[in-house]
């Protein structure tokens, strides 16, 4: 009986016969495993951007935005208001709380201008979003409770129309209103909803409702737990406040939205997630052309090795030892191009994190999935050719030309 050192040697001698083709047959499960290994990489790596940029925004935030319900059969929209700010303050788990409104406006200065987010808030938001100012101050609770035209800056608006300088002081026109600038916020990136927070405006929120919009309605309220080990308590008991604010009753809808991190995370994630598992699913069949690709050679093969097969058979070697061997060369073939396709797969990634900046993660069991898939595979679709090498007759086999 031929031991598994012999079979294995028998076999890379074998694979190395023809280099040109056993190269090629590898090539189908080198693209199906480095495909399957980039897009989970890139997949994963976007996950951990959308944890980064949310956990970035404060562990402890919640936000309350106005929901749907339906009223005699009817859909409406629910409203937010500063007396739901006021009832939400009185909650015990609740540190700051920030009434929220917005409008997208053109500010101007001289001949620059730009279009911009204007977020109206009060005197909690640098405290919610842990935000410093590089330049002048925060507005105070008497330029909320006098709808004042101050205004301060994220760090791009600041750096386009007032380059290199400190604005603080200076004025800005937003329709036909002059506001002045009275602080600068130091750069902060982008936030959970995926923009870019450094291209907003601050104002009192009170003077974006009677200037700015005309409107009364809050677009959300954002509030903060004192930690992040409470935020879900926090979050439930706001919901509950505003439950009772709104007068809804047992077992009716709510209509509002509680979102915590946890929330904008998964809601943010999910798409990426259902994408990243189609395109890897799509990878994946590759790597069963690539199977099917081995089976075809490993065919050719016993047809063109039968007269060996039969001297093999003739002077000793046994079926199972036959057997082996092919199955052996299968395996090798699909697990050396699956180890080749996890460097090409992480080689592509890097490129990408490189080039367009995306992270890049590639989880251990991923890997060891993907390499192991290839060799089953190779067993799969190697095992019918080295049936067929096994089964052959040694009289038959030498007479083979």
């Amino acid at each position: 009986m031929m031991t598994v050192v012999m079979v294995f040697r028998i076999a890379m001698k074998a694979l190395g016969r023809n280099r040109l083709r056993t190269g090629l047959t590898m090539l189908g499960m080198i693209i199906g495993v480095g495909a399957v290994i980039t897009m989970v990489a890139l997949g994963e790596g976007a996950r951990a951007m959308i944890e980064e940029q949310v956990k970035a925004t404060g562990t402890n935030v919640i936000t309350l935005t106005p929901g749907n319900t339906t009223s005699i059969g009817v859909r409406v929209r629910g409203e937010i208001t500063s007396g739901d700010a006021d009832a939400i303050r009185a909650v015990p788990q609740i540190q700051w709380v920030a009434e929220g409104v917005s409008a997208r406006q053109q500010i101007i200065v001289g001949n620059q201008n730009n279009n911009t987010s204007i977020v109206g808030t009060n005197v909690d938001w640098p405290l919610i979003k842990s935000w410093p100012l590089k330049y002048g101050s925060f507005f105070s609770e008497y330029d909320v409770q006098a709808a004042a035209k101050v205004l301060v800056m994220g760090q791009n608006v600041a750096d386009l129309l007032f380059p290199d300088q400190d604005p603080t002081g200076r004025t800005v026109r937003v329709r036909n209103h002059i506001f002045r600038v009275i602080g600068v916020f130091t750069s902060k990136g982008a936030g959970s909803g995926g923009s870019n927070q450094d291209d907003q405006v601050f104002v009192p929120y009170t003077t974006v409702m009677k200037k700015i919009t005309g409107n009364r309605r809050l677009n959300n309220i954002t509030a903060s737990a004192y930690d992040g080990e409470g935020t879900e308590v926090a979050a439930e008991a706001v919901r509950q406040v505003m439950r009772m604010q709104d007068g809804i009753g047992p077992g009716e809808d709510d209509d509002f939205r509680v979102i915590t991190p946890e929330d904008v995370i998964e809601l943010r994630t999910r798409s990426t997630d259902t994408l990243t598992s189609l395109l890897a699913g799509i990878a994946a069949v590759s790597l069963l052309v690539g199977g099917i690709g081995i089976m075809n050679i490993m065919l050719v093969s016993v047809t063109e090795r039968t007269r060996e097969i039969g001297l093999r058979m003739a002077v000793g070697a046994r079926a199972g030892d036959v057997l082996r061997q092919f199955l052996v060369e299968a395996v090798v073939l699909s697990a050396v191009g699956g180890g080749m396709g996890v460097g090409a797969g992480f080689g592509v990634a890097l490129f990408v994190t490189w080039y367009r900046q995306w992270p890049a993660v590639v989880p251990l069991d991923v890997v060891v999935m993907a390499v192991g898939f290839a060799a089953l595979v190779g067993i799969f679709f190697g095992y019918y050719p080295a049936r067929k090498a096994a089964g052959l007759d040694p009289i038959e086999a030498l007479r083979f030309e």
